[in-house]
């Protein structure tokens, strides 16, 4: 999958740099080329210690975060870069479709306990209702799989939490974003294919670490919201 999306971004004529982090062991040969750039981890690395490692080596005006596991059918640069300059934003995504073409639940309203718990009985999921082609919108957080930031806003933000291992770290650097005065846009007019690999929902480790991140934020949040005002 790594393989077939840097072939894809070379394509790309907006991707002056493209910052690959091996993080296990992994057989993936990559064609020898000026813009790309790999890290080799010697030990793993959480989700947000990984791209924060690769924004040092960044030296471009934006910092555009990707799974592995994403699909470009177009090249979604020039309008997601237009988007964030015009509304003023310190991320954008593009609307995330899965392999069917159904449109993906990656823009949501922050999650709080009773939502959550919501959730879990069935009631609403907190995603955005989104149409593919409709005018950009400013959701609470879009999902990390595909996040497209200033740089100088990503490094004004510190990053990403490195204390999450995996899991929330979207919510929670959308979630500064806004507290720091910084707008989150998406912008349905391009998409990207999510091939999602839903570990958490198979694997107990991820499991854990899900619900680990979700406790971590809630606690944060909380946290944040009962903070004397100044």
């Amino acid at each position: 999958m790594v393989g077939r999306l840097v072939t894809r971004l070379l394509e790309c004529p907006e991707v002056s740099r493209i910052i690959v982090t091996r993080n296990i062991p992994e057989e993936v040969e990559f064609a020898a080329n000026d813009r790309l750039d790999v890290i080799e981890n010697p030990t793993p690395k959480g989700f947000g210690a990984n791209h924060n490692a690769g924004f040092r080596r960044c030296r471009e005006p934006f910092f555009c975060v990707l799974n592995p596991d994403i699909e470009l059918s177009e090249n979604p640069f020039p309008v997601l870069v237009h988007c964030v300059e015009q509304r003023g934003a310190a991320v954008a995504a593009p609307l995330i479709l899965s392999p069917s073409g159904e449109v993906e639940d990656s823009a949501r309203y922050f999650p709080t306990v009773r939502s959550l718990l919501l959730k879990a009985i069935g009631g609403p999921d907190g995603r955005y209702s989104i149409t593919p082609g409709q005018t950009p919108i400013f959701p609470d957080w879009v999902a990390g799989m595909f996040m497209l930031f200033r740089s100088a806003d990503f490094a004004r933000l510190g990053g990403f939490d490195k204390q999450y291992f995996l899991y929330y770290e979207d919510v929670d650097i959308c979630a500064r974003s806004w507290r720091a005065g910084m707008k989150v846009v998406i912008c349905p007019a391009v998409s990207a294919v999510h091939d999602a690999r839903r570990q958490s929902r198979r694997n107990l480790r991820h499991l854990r670490w899900h619900l680990a991140s979700m406790g971590r934020y809630l606690w944060c949040s909380w946290r944040s919201d009962s903070a004397p005002r100044t």
